[in-house]
Parts: structure tokens; C-alpha cells; sequence
């Protein structure tokens, strides 16, 4: 019997314009903005490979999408915790979490625009930066 050859190996990604990598950071700090966490970690590990400017504002999106879901997280778990106690607290706690959200998305689209334009951007509200 005849033994089939291996695969082929896999071609390296080819690297993004950077016209192009701005756009695609442009649009991945915009949609972790509406999807914190998720939308900047997709993007990132899609784009990672193919351009040091993606690969850089992807983990900063991605970042900033930690903070924002982990923000989520610890405010669910007080509305639950403190709802009990304060019957009208659901109401604040569900009127905080929109504001939130609206912060995310607003923050999102001030760093798709200064990353659009090429700028290396920074969100000033992480204290750590847990992907490197």
C-alpha cells in the first residue's frame, strides 16, 4: 500500500496595509464597545498575526473589554445582593448597568476614531492591563 503524502503546510498570514489595520482597529474598539469582551477578542485573535498595529489595539480592546464585563459582573451581583434588602435598588442597579454600557460604547467610539486615524490608543480608565 501506498502511503499518502502529508498536507501542504499552512502559509503564513500576509500582512495587512496599514490603511487597512487601522480600519480593522477602528472597527474592533467599536464593536467591543457594544460587545465588551467579545468583540475585541474576536478581532484580536483573527488579526493578531497580520499586523503589529491590530495585534496592539486588539489586546487594548480587549482589555478594556475585561474591565467593562467584569464591571457587569460585580454589578449584577450587587443588584441581586442589595435588591433584597432595597426593593427599589433593581431599578438603580438596572439604570447604572445601561450607564455602563452607554460608557463602553461611547469610550469605543473615541478609541475607533483615534485608532482609525493611526494613533496607538490608550483607554485612560485601566489600572491593569492583564493581556500584554
Amino acid at each position: 500500500m501506498s502511503e499518502t503524502p502529508p498536507p501542504p503546510p499552512a502559509a503564513a498570514p500576509q500582512p495587512m496595509a496599514d490603511a487597512e489595520a487601522y480600519s480593522q482597529a477602528k472597527l474592533t474598539h467599536i464593536v467591543n464597545g457594544i460587545f465588551p469582551l467579545l468583540g475585541g477578542l474576536i478581532f484580536w485573535l483573527i488579526y493578531k498575526d497580520r499586523s503589529e498595529f491590530m495585534d496592539d489595539q486588539g489586546k487594548e480592546a480587549t482589555n478594556f473589554g475585561i474591565v467593562i464585563f467584569a464591571g457587569f459582573i460585580v454589578l449584577n451581583i450587587l443588584n441581586l445582593i442589595i435588591g433584597f434588602i432595597i426593593p427599589f435598588w433593581f431599578a438603580i442597579g438596572w439604570l447604572l448597568g445601561l450607564a455602563l454600557w452607554i460608557y463602553s460604547i461611547f469610550s469605543g467610539v473615541q478609541a475607533g476614531n483615534r485608532a482609525g486615524a493611526g494613533e496607538r490608543y490608550r483607554y485612560s480608565v485601566l489600572p491593569v492591563r492583564l493581556i500584554k
